[in-house]
């Protein structure tokens, strides 16, 4: 008997069923007397009940948005903040907010930030903020004008309110982690990696935080 010849070849243009995104087959193999699918060089494979023939697909397509986000400050940097002029902030993150509505579209980046000298939480938009130093002369800056963070009278204090609020951030960010993680596998666009690469940066960043403390 001679084997099952595979659905699909090599260049077929196929639709990925659960997620109704558009490919090309690039890889097959042959498993267990059945074949798997790569499509567009991506890591997974696919069995042949997940593809569909672009022309025989009569499910909904997802539309692809390309979008492009601009950092204007990164994590390390010192900024001043409109409206706490006497004081100074080290950005240790940010988040991108997607607005679409009918008639209108828009993104928001919200950077995260810790005061210096307290430690303070404070959230602020690319307006609010005015560039100090960046994330690659701020140790100097702070040496020069020797700004610390001053210990509290009560140290467990301290260090039971920054584990709460480090934990409290990382569960955000893991939540992000998640969302951008769904739309990369979806779409495959290379902002969304690079997401998933700030996102864990902040992580690393409150981990080591949490074990300092």
């Amino acid at each position: 008997m001679e084997p099952k010849a595979p659905k699909f070849q090599i260049g077929d243009t196929v639709v990925v069923k659960e997620y109704g995104t558009v490919g090309k087959i690039t890889s097959i193999k042959e498993m267990d007397g059945g074949y798997f699918y790569v499509v567009n060089g991506r890591e997974g494979l696919l069995g042949e009940e997940s593809l569909a023939r672009l022309e025989e697909y009569n499910g909904v397509f997802y539309k692809k948005e390309e979008i492009s986000i601009e950092l204007k400050y990164f994590i390390g940097d010192i900024v001043k903040v409109k409206g706490y002029e006497n004081g100074l902030f080290k950005v240790v993150g940010f988040r991108t907010e997607i607005w679409r509505y009918a008639e209108d579209a828009w993104e928001d980046i919200i950077y995260e930030m810790v005061g210096i000298p307290g430690g303070e939480w404070l959230e602020a938009d690319e307006e609010e903020l005015v560039l100090v130093a960046d994330f690659e002369q701020a140790d100097t800056f702070l040496n020069q004008y020797k700004i610390f963070y001053p210990v509290k009278k009560n140290p467990l204090y301290q260090l039971a309110a920054a584990q709460m609020e480090a934990g409290e951030k990382i569960d955000r960010l893991l939540d992000m982690y998640n969302d951008y993680s769904l739309l990369f596998k979806m779409f495959g666009d290379e902002e969304y990696r690079m997401m998933l690469e700030a996102i864990i940066s902040q992580i690393r960043f409150l981990q080591s935080r949490l074990k300092r403390e």
